[in-house]
């Protein structure tokens, strides 16, 4: 079962690619989104990052909190 995580407080500079990179190490990633704002193109400081399996994402949760 997928499981989608939200991800806060994160730099305007990060992008999906940088996100994908930090949680690959910890399960699959199934989709990566940084949320933007739709007039400017910015980012918005958060993102959702959606894992494959339930476990992986406790572990991920675990090892990048406050990263």
């Amino acid at each position: 079962m997928s499981k989608k995580l939200y991800v806060g407080n994160i730099p305007f500079t990060t992008t999906d690619a940088d996100l994908r990179s930090m949680f690959e190490p910890h399960g699959t990633i199934t989709s990566v989104k940084v949320i933007t704002d739709r007039e400017t193109g910015r980012s918005r400081g958060f993102a959702f990052v959606e894992m494959d399996d339930a476990t992986a994402a406790a572990n991920a949760i675990r090892a990048l909190d406050g990263s």
